[in-house]
């Protein structure tokens, strides 16, 4: 066993090997407070004709970590990965997948297994921290370590690993993740910060991922494993020779704005070239094909670095074409339609009630959301071909990133008590599609009137580079983001940034070209502002015709019962009788969701009326709901009755109360008693005064009244 352990402001995380899950090439368990992760990493021996790196990353939680039993009532497992799940996944494989040597095509797979988790630890950073451990003490190439931090942005000062509490306070909640040789992935949200405040949290991250790399430095000095030797699939020197010839014909069929008649030219002249080679070189098909994708790589980062010019002809910082269109979908309750160049996103809005919020049933304590984003990409987006099988990994990442760069602007649940869903559907794509969701979903929350704060844009920056320059670029299309060296994604207002992601394929990036490209994207962000700001520059004053009204109602909390009703049957022949969703939540807030405005201001009042303190003297027209011997049940609200005694229905002599009333008349009472168990006594309004009996007109000795007598 062996065990290695740092500081991160003043908390302990702490890494150990050697005891549990031997068998795998290497494993760890971190500890981060009471969080415990293991983190398994393994490979398999590479696949016949596979050219491709073939990693896989699992993240496992396990209900039992919170103390939680998972699943339905008839299932009482863990099923398909929580949303959670799939993201802190995403975030391990963005970490360590660019430090695997070029060429090597062994199966690795990493799983993390969340054991234990408590109250103010997120296990997504111990499993990033355990992920590059276990690579770093197994037998698996790997040019890690990688150290990962939380950093977050209070009012006055950044704190590393915030706590779950400080988390929600934070004005900027950001994952760092460094290699030896620069920043490998970036991750998290802020409430409009400026760009500078961003830098200095990562500055501020940085010596304490660094530290995580040291720790797992002194692990691997005392229980690493020989790193195995691998042969990499390289084309020979004298087929990347007869390659370079054919350098100005590929530079060539690259340089063109359509992607498709790119992509088509590319094709052909590969395939020609290939043709060719293979009379010079035959059965070396694999080798050719290696030099060739190899020389295209360097034939568009080439064409960048020394001329300037991009493949589609722009400079530097050109954004493609923009267009907006908004309110295209008659019975939706909003809709945008946001293109840029070859990329086009529609963006759908839907309003509900609050008890439409989605339940979350993972490790955190996160119970509900009322802000849903949903992305989608088809294959007909891309003009391909494949089965539908539901949300992928990358949809999910993409949904919570816009999600994300939206949630900062949205008004609070008092100001605007709806639930609210967004879909984004990628109808093309050539280059984050992820920021024009960004984009079109701004446009889509202000068309359906939802009061958000201000519009939000979204842009992604490039990189390409050599030992000694780099070039940004921005709004990469496909062909740039494949063959570069980053994928900056930033969003947010003129105020600051709300959302960023960075994924880096090369060495990693320095704080000044994290710097640059923070402010390369805030140009970008402001022009394309001004491009939505001419469609539509804030929310329309009404919600859509289509969108329910929501209503809300206070009522005392001792009074909830009365509106559920015995079983639920009050509530639920309020939402019968008037076409509502009722909503109630436990500190007396009532929420009347209605799709017809009428209907919805009857049902509050009725709510008002049933939950209404009934006072002695008050006057009310109630229906006669009960008749019994000695009076009748009169209802002055919805499920509340007061008894009309025999005596207090006229102000003469009644016999039978069936000569004065019957079940449904409506009569008009006066509440002369509310006794200490809140039992109500009336008199009819022309009664005598003060619930006062008039004298009695049977003679005396005379046979008692049938009725009479009793109270």
């Amino acid at each position: 066993m062996a065990i290695a352990t740092c500081e991160l402001d003043g908390r302990e995380i702490s890494v150990e090997t050697g005891t549990l899950a031997k068998q795998a090439d290497g494993a760890v368990c971190v500890r981060l407070g009471d969080t415990i992760v293991l983190v398994t990493a393994t490979q398999a021996a590479p696949r016949e004709g596979i050219d491709f790196f073939p990693l896989l990353v699992d993240f496992e939680e396990k209900m039992y970590a919170a103390g939680k039993i998972p699943g339905v009532r008839y299932i009482r497992r863990e099923g398909r990965p929580s949303e959670n799940a799939v993201l802190s996944a995403r975030r391990v494989d963005r970490c360590i997948r660019p430090l695997f040597p070029k060429g090597f095509r062994n199966d690795v797979q990493v799983i993390a297994t969340v054991f234990s988790v408590d109250s103010d630890n997120a296990p997504d950073v111990a499993a990033i921290v355990g992920a590059s451990a276990a690579l770093s003490v197994s037998s698996i190439p790997f040019l890690g370590p990688v150290g990962a931090v939380r950093v977050a942005k209070l009012e006055d000062r950044f704190v590393i690993n915030p706590t779950w509490a400080e988390r929600d306070e934070a004005l900027l909640d950001l994952v760092v993740a460094v290699s030896p040789t620069g920043i490998v992935m970036l991750e998290g949200m802020a409430d409009q910060l400026p760009e500078q405040q961003v830098v200095e949290a990562v500055e501020y991250a940085l010596p304490h991922a660094e530290a995580c790399i040291e720790m797992q430095r002194k692990l691997r000095e005392e229980a690493g494993k020989e790193k195995v030797e691998f042969t990499s699939v390289e084309p020979s020197d004298e087929v990347r020779e007869a390659v370079r010839k054919f350098s100005d014909r590929i530079r060539g069929a690259l340089q063109d704005p359509d992607k498709k008649k790119r992509e088509r030219a590319t094709e052909e002249m590969l395939t020609e070239l290939t043709a060719e080679l293979l009379e010079e070189f035959p059965e070396r098909a694999g080798e050719i094909k290696a030099a060739l994708d190899a020389q295209v790589y360097e034939e568009l980062r080439d064409l960048i670095l020394n001329t300037g010019t991009r493949p589609d002809g722009r400079g530097p910082e050109d954004i493609r074409p923009v267009t907006c269109e908004v309110g295209l979908l008659p019975r939706t309750h909003g809709s945008a339609l946001f293109a840029r160049g070859q990329t086009q996103v529609m963006s759908v809005v839907t309003l509900g009630g609050v008890g439409d919020e989605q339940l979350i049933d993972d490790l955190g304590v996160v119970e509900s959301k009322r802000f849903m984003h949903h992305y989608n990409f088809p294959p007909y987006s891309v003009g391909e071909v494949r089965p539908l099988r539901g949300a992928s990994r990358r949809d999910i990442g993409h949904g919570s990133l816009v999600e994300r760069a939206l949630l900062p602007l949205l008004p609070d649940e008092e100001e605007f008590p709806y639930t609210i869903r967004v879909v984004s559907e990628v109808l093309e794509s050539n280059g984050s599609s992820s920021m024009a969701s960004v984009c079109g979903s701004s446009l889509a929350l202000m068309d359906a009137g939802v009061p958000i704060t201000g519009p939000v844009a979204g842009i992604s920056i490039g990189m390409v580079s050599d030992e000694s320059r780099y070039q940004m670029l921005t709004d990469i299309q496909g062909v740039e983001d494949f063959s570069g060296d980053m994928d900056f994604k930033v969003a947010g207002t003129p105020q600051g940034m709300t959302a960023i992601q960075v994924d880096v394929k090369g060495k990693g990036l320095s704080v000044q070209q994290t710097s640059e490209a923070l402010a390369q994207a805030r140009r970008a962000r402001e022009f394309l502002l001004s491009k939505m700001n001419e469609r539509l520059s804030a929310p329309r004053p009404e919600l859509a015709p289509h969108a329910p009204r929501v209503y809300t109602v206070e009522i005392d909390p001792d009074k909830i019962g009365d509106v559920i009703g015995p079983g639920g049957k009050m509530i639920k022949k309020i939402e019968a009788d008037y076409d509502v969703k009722v909503d109630i939540e436990q500190d007396g807030r009532v929420f009347v969701a209605a799709s017809d405005q009428e209907s919805g201001k009857k049902a509050v009042q009725l709510i008002r009326d049933i939950t209404r303190d009934v006072k002695v003297g008050e006057v009310y027209t109630g229906k006669v709901v009960r008749i019994v011997p000695f009076g009748a049940f009169i209802e002055l609200l919805p499920g509340r009755d007061g008894l009309l005694h025999i005596s207090q229905m006229a102000d003469h002599r009644v016999d039978r109360v069936e000569d004065v009333m019957s079940l449904g008349d409506e009569v008009e009472v006066r509440i002369i008693e509310i006794d200490p168990q809140g039992k109500v006594r009336l008199a009819r309004k022309n009664a005598a005064p003060g619930g006062e009996r008039r004298p009695s007109r049977r003679s005396g000795g005379g046979r008692p009244r049938r009725g009479g007598g009793r109270r």
